[in-house]
């Protein structure tokens, strides 16, 4: 093939080959897409897809089974490019492939409105099973979607041959994946759980930004693996034969995770850059693409050239996988037949949460205090009975969650019929397998640790709320009033720091009835939710006298009217602050003043409601706002300035015992009415300084 006579004609360059001599061609248009759409954007990084472009296509022209006219088939397998920056790799394979991912898209690499983002991005772009980017994240995603395919294989087994959920999860990874803590604490899990169906190439390039990985890495990853307890091979990554025997064998190791390191060349093909750290994070630059080109035997122009040979081949491919898909389709309408019980579970799990779970929440009595994590505990083993796929479990800290489904087992190697997960400790890893259980469809996980431990799965959680995945959270131990254990252990400033991530609902139940509600909004909700439970007990409020816990669904809610037209002092609270507050103004209404209370649990849904509503609840004229809430007090603000006050914690606490730390911290309710009187008092002085300070800002201009 010349490349040296003018632009080449797709229609008829490469017509000539045919086998390896074909599949390497398809090879080679993988990276000159790769430079071409990278040098264009003047961003990007090329050397991993150019030196990963053999194990790819390896894997997606033989072994991957999906089909990309039902993106959404259930059976599919499921691939994970856990280095995300090498974006270009996916998106090319994604558009030979078939999927709805034209040229044109390829063009508009990491451009404005693209389906082509820098990293890819669930949802967005058809054939991406997951969000990565940050290294490691999708190594722990690819965990929990191979977990999830273990517990539904098991749940819809039946003896017979077909089982409508078995299929593989693959991955590629990178040497930054291997470096973040994050893969090795979901490793380690894999190994111990026996994910046989779990299979990563490993990209050994020897490279990362700063240069040779011996700069930083120099470890036996193949030896570490296998004291994870997964399979190990080494391959030539440029090998394709080697790398299709190394995927064959993996798949027949069922009892084991499996981990093929693939020796590769970072920017395979370039004369200049290859195995050179310049390739790993920018363009080429014009002349290298050229030379690289000649050097692979691709024509210099036109750019995205793509030969209709290569679009042949890969056709020739996705008429297979249709075909294969179809006879799932088959022996799926079969089966159902044969197993209406499991028809019947396969239905409920792909259906809506049913609103009549509210008709049925457990009931929690009043004079009798509950701890809310306690009530969350309650809430888990009615839901438990209603909503088959509910599974979760805690890093470590079961029974202070209260996260355990009980008369339900353990997921653990060779046992999968459990619902209940021990993460060990380990919430980073956590956070990503949950994500990958939610992403695989047909459960709703859940995961504990202590909020203060919110941070070691923060990167997790940010990326959930990303993707839009409903994944629950259950941070117990909600505030400095767990006491003795000191600040180390007692959160501070968490609640206002998750509420910063945009889609991220962050509730904070006031007492054992608001609990059930947050909970249900939490289901119902297209997106992750944090539930943020106290260690110690709360009243249970009168609901005969207050407002009811329904109210919860909208955020933000009147939990106590004032008893006389106008409002001295609207007092907003949450979490256990709630039932403090509710005291305080009854201290308060002694004194003759007229007190709103509203209970303000999950203050991003309160902002979801329409204006009236919060005008309602939040009435303008009520000018003095007093918000109390055991926590960095910035998010109150917008709620309460500029005549009101927030009464929270801006340092870190104290060990002591929970009595000793709410009076200290000023929370009692004779502190909370006392800060209250002392806002109403100096309203018109605070009024006339904030005038004073705007006429002044005006006459500044």
């Amino acid at each position: 093939m010349s490349n040296d006579t003018g632009p080449a004609d797709p229609a008829t360059f490469g017509m000539e080959l045919s086998g390896e001599d074909l599949v390497q061609l398809a090879v080679n248009t993988i990276r000159g897409l790769t430079m071409d759409a990278i040098q264009k954007a003047d961003s990007g990084h090329p050397g991993m897809p150019m030196g990963m472009a053999d194990c790819a296509v390896a894997l997606w022209l033989k072994r991957l089974e999906h089909d990309p006219g039902s993106p959404g088939w259930p059976a599919r397998d499921r691939f994970v490019l856990s280095a995300g920056h090498g974006s270009m790799l996916l998106y090319s394979l994604l558009h030979l492939s078939g999927y709805n991912l034209t040229l044109d898209d390829i063009r508009n690499f990491r451009q404005w409105g693209s389906l082509t983002p820098g990293h890819p991005e669930h949802e967005l772009t058809a054939g991406v099973e997951t969000t990565t980017g940050p290294l490691g994240q999708g190594f722990a995603n690819g965990v929990g979607m191979a977990v999830a395919e273990r517990i539904l294989a098991e749940m819809f087994a039946t003896g017979d041959e077909f089982n409508p959920i078995e299929h593989y999860t693959y991955g590629i990874v990178s040497d930054g994946d291997m470096m973040e803590g994050i893969s090795s604490e979901a490793a380690s899990l894999a190994g111990n759980w026996g994910l046989g169906r779990l299979i990563y190439i490993y990209d050994d390039n020897h490279i990362t930004i700063d240069g040779d990985t011996a700069l930083t890495f120099t470890e036996d990853v193949g030896a570490r693996f296998k004291a994870y307890g997964w399979h190990v091979q080494r391959v030539d990554g440029h090998d394709r034969a080697a790398v299709d025997r190394a995927i064959r064998k993996a798949k027949r190791v069922a009892d084991r995770p499996s981990l093929i390191i693939a020796r590769t060349h970072i920017a395979f093909g370039s004369p200049n850059k290859q195995d050179s750290a310049d390739s790993h994070g920018s363009p080429l630059g014009k002349e290298e693409v050229i030379k690289s080109k000649q050097n692979l035997g691709l024509p210099v122009e036109p750019a995205f050239f793509v030969p209709e040979a290569v679009r042949m081949l890969f056709a020739k491919r996705a008429r297979a996988l249709k075909s294969h898909r179809l006879s799932w389709e088959k022996k799926f309408e079969k089966w159902r037949i044969a197993h209406p019980d499991k028809a019947a579970l396969w239905d409920k799990l792909g259906s809506d949460i049913p609103d009549d779970l509210q008709n049925k929440f457990p009931e929690f009595k009043v004079g009798k205090p509950v701890a809310t994590r306690h009530a969350s505990g309650e809430v888990i083993q009615f839901l438990a009975k209603e909503l088959p796929g509910l599974v979760g479990g805690s890093a470590d800290l079961t029974p202070s969650n209260n996260t355990l489904i009980k008369d339900s087992g353990a997921i653990g190697k060779g046992s999968f019929k459990g619902r209940n997960f021990h993460f060990g400790i380990r919430e980073h890893a956590m956070g990503g397998i949950l994500n990958g259980i939610a992403l695989h469809g047909g459960l709703i996980p859940y995961g504990g640790t202590f909020l203060i431990f919110s941070d070691y799965m923060r990167p997790s959680i940010r990326l959930a709320s990303l993707m839009k995945q409903r994944v629950i959270y259950v941070f117990t131990h909600d505030s400095i009033f767990l006491g003795e254990d000191g600040p180390t252990h007692q959160p501070v400033e968490h609640l206002h720091s998750l509420r910063g991530i945009p889609g991220l609902r962050v509730f904070r139940p006031g007492d054992a009835s608001e609990v059930p509600w947050a909970w249900f909004a939490a289901l119902k909700y297209r997106g992750p939710t944090a539930l943020a439970l106290t260690r110690q007990a709360l009243p249970v409020l009168d609901r005969s006298k207050y407002a009811p816990a329904s109210g919860v669904m909208k955020g933000g809610y009147i939990i106590k009217k004032e008893k006389s037209p106008g409002i001295d002092i609207l007092l907003i609270a949450t979490g256990s602050e709630a039932p403090v507050a509710l005291d305080a103004a009854a201290i308060l209404e002694g004194e003759g003043m007229s007190v709103r209370v509203v209970s303000m649990p999950c203050i991003s849904l309160f902002e979801e409601q329409s204006r009236e509503y919060k005008d309602e609840v939040l009435p303008r004229r009520a000018l003095c706002r007093v918000a109390v809430e055991a926590g960095r007090s910035a998010c109150w603000g917008p709620y309460v300035s500029p005549l009101g006050m927030a009464i929270g914690i801006e340092r870190f606490g104290a060990s002591a015992p929970q009595k000793a730390l709410t009076e200290k911290f000023g929370f009692t309710p004779e502190q909370v009415a006392r800060a209250a009187r002392e806002c109403h008092k100096n309203m018109p002085e605070k009024a006339e300084r904030y005038i004073a300070n705007m006429r002044s800002a005006l006459d500044g201009e």
